[in-house]
């Protein structure tokens, strides 16, 4: 157990802005258009100008590096670029990058994006097609010669070791995408808008890797999402309510693999989660009984109930029974599997949404929300609350 105290980032930061293109199937222009768009949306919901814009941060994996955005959106010079490594588990991480510039005084106002033609272009649920050598990709030798060649099939084996510990069957699965679902019906944004689900349809859903269906898993999105940081005091003279970064926590567990971390004691949990959950924890003073609204990374439904145990909103093996409850609202854009796929980008846009008050499916008085990005790989997670 780390002895660390609260680090010293928590009500230094805030997101002023957030833009997102169109979430879509075939999206007939480039990556790098995407990413502006996205990101001139941003700082137009931000009140500020490209020229406001000092820093820019951003995944390893995005095709558009931070140069070209700056240059495509008329920003001038920048004092802090940076990107960050492992998918959706990024995605927060961009955001803890952007505060933590901000905190330091490297940068005023940062701008988080991600944008990716992943349905029209390349599909990362369309297996391992070519590798190049790494240290990193050694490890899927493991698994790929065996017939576990997608994150589906990846994240199937944990599943089913997860049902057979608790003596589960799927449907607890499909409480999660039913949830997901019921709340992209009502979002005009999303893609799965007015098409609800029941327990009944994710039943009859076809198999994908068992026991995972296929309204288990997330679809595939063309688009981009973008987020502005900013301190606390530019801030509270922007037109948006600012979301304060209350804590900010990346995660990587012991015996880390990507999405294939078989050899570990136990494949019921995500420790790497439970790294981020203690950290959000100590560092914000907060609970689990704290949080109004939860965002929670859902490329795969499985992981949602992970998630939940290992914040502690309830024990092992429960959570099916918690989300089948509402106990807490979760994913109240419809999440990836039903607003867009964007790598974790538009629930961090839902939470900030929630704390002003402008969520199509808004909880009452949300003054706290918790989101996640990435689980299997290494992951990160935010505290976002309402100013004052």
């Amino acid at each position: 157990m780390s002895l660390r105290h609260a680090d010293s980032l928590g009500g230094r930061a805030a997101i002023v802005g957030i833009g997102a293109t169109e979430f879509s199937k075939d999206s007939g222009r480039s990556e790098l258009k995407l990413a502006v768009e996205a990101v001139r949306a941003a700082l137009d919901d931000a009140g500020l100008a490209p020229a406001d814009v000092d820093g820019l941060v951003t995944f390893t994996m995005d095709t558009s590096p931070e140069i070209t955005v700056a240059q495509a959106c008329g920003i001038g010079e920048l004092s802090f670029f940076s990107r960050v490594h492992y998918g959706g588990g990024a995605a927060c991480a961009t955001v803890q990058q952007a505060a933590l510039a901000v905190a330091a005084g490297v940068a005023d106002v940062v701008v988080c994006y991600r944008a990716f033609n992943e349905r029209s272009g390349r599909r990362f649920g369309a297996g391992v097609q070519h590798r190049e050598p790494s240290a990193e990709g050694v490890a899927l030798g493991w698994a790929l010669p065996f017939g576990l060649l997608t994150p589906a099939s990846w994240v199937a084996m944990a599943a089913q070791r997860y049902l057979y510990a608790y003596g589960l069957t799927p449907e607890a699965f499909g409480h999660v995408a039913v949830t997901g679902r019921r709340h992209a019906a009502t979002n005009p944004a999303a893609y799965f808008h007015g098409r609800p689900i029941t327990l009944a349809d994710h039943a009859a859903s076809r198999w994908i890797a068992e026991p995972l269906r296929l309204l288990d898993c997330c679809q595939e999105t063309d688009g981009g999402q973008a987020i502005v940081v900013t301190g606390v005091e530019r801030a509270r003279t922007l037109p948006c309510p600012p979301a304060v970064i209350t804590a900010a926590a990346q995660g990587s567990g012991r015996a880390q693999e990507q999405m294939t971390s078989y050899y570990r004691d136990d494949l019921t949990g995500l420790p790497e989660v439970g790294v981020v959950a203690r950290q959000l924890w100590r560092s914000s003073g907060l609970a689990p009984a704290d949080i109004d609204v939860g965002i929670l990374y859902d490329h795969f439904t499985p992981f949602v109930l992970t998630q939940l145990e290992e914040f502690g909103f309830c024990g092992p093996g429960e959570a099916a029974g918690f989300v089948a409850a509402d106990t807490l609202p979760i994913n109240t854009h419809g999440g990836q599997l039903g607003e867009a796929y964007l790598h974790g980008m538009n629930g961090i846009a839902e939470a900030v949404r929630q704390i002003r008050g402008t969520a199509v499916n808004q909880v009452p008085g949300a003054g706290r929300a918790l989101v996640t990005a990435g689980t299997g790989v290494p992951t990160s997670g935010l505290i976002l609350g309402a100013d004052g």
